[in-house]
């Protein structure tokens, strides 16, 4: 479809007895039914990404940028997508070490992109770590997207792979529709012309 966006999930927890897999599963599902994106779900997990950087930063660096054989599916999914979403739990009032690597070893793949939020966690539902997210990812020129979806307990407000919440999917919708209205305008941007990053 000509207004479909290919939106890149991504799966932050690489933690053991992690619960990122089961709702990247649900988000993938709802982005999938919504019909306005073509779905990728990437698992920092199953990625080995080293935290010692080279000297010069990958935004100078460009497409030099040395970056490990190991990580080629990752930046390549990151400079094919269009929109990203971010499953994040909480740890300690923010995200996990394994999305600031992934993060810091890109610059330009998230430049003049959106990117949604999707955390869970203790009584706050992961918004601690979605807040630093935010931060993180406005330096690099992405553009976040206010309606996210936050899950507080999870481990009593899920069963069998779903939410409880039967407001759930509409709210997901809702993050969705945004998501695709901001995918579509800045691709259309981007090709008419080049971000002044």
């Amino acid at each position: 479809m000509e207004n479909t966006h290919k939106l890149l999930i991504i799966v932050g927890s690489v933690r053991e007895g992690r619960f990122g897999p089961v709702v990247g599963s649900w988000v993938a599902e709802q982005a999938r039914q919504h019909g306005g994106f073509d779905v990728d779900v990437i698992d920092l997990a199953d990625i080995d990404i080293p935290l010692v950087l080279p000297a010069a930063p990958p935004k100078y660096a460009g497409d030099s940028y040395p970056r490990p054989a190991r990580m080629a599916a990752l930046t390549s999914a990151l400079e094919e997508a269009d929109a990203f979403i971010v499953v994040t739990p909480e740890y300690n009032h923010s995200y996990p070490a394994s999305l600031k690597a992934a993060i810091d070893w890109h610059f330009t793949q998230w430049t003049a992109k959106p990117v949604a939020f999707v955390s869970y966690g203790g009584a706050a539902g992961g918004r601690h770590a979605v807040l630093h997210l935010e931060n993180v990812l406005t330096e690099l020129h992405a553009v976040t997207i206010r309606d996210g979806l936050a899950f507080p307990n999870y481990f009593t407000a899920w069963e069998d792979g779903r939410p409880l919440d039967p407001a759930a999917p509409g709210y997901a919708k809702t993050l969705l529709d945004q998501l695709a209205w901001w995918a579509g305008a800045l691709r259309s941007a981007r090709e008419a012309a080049p971000y002044p990053a």
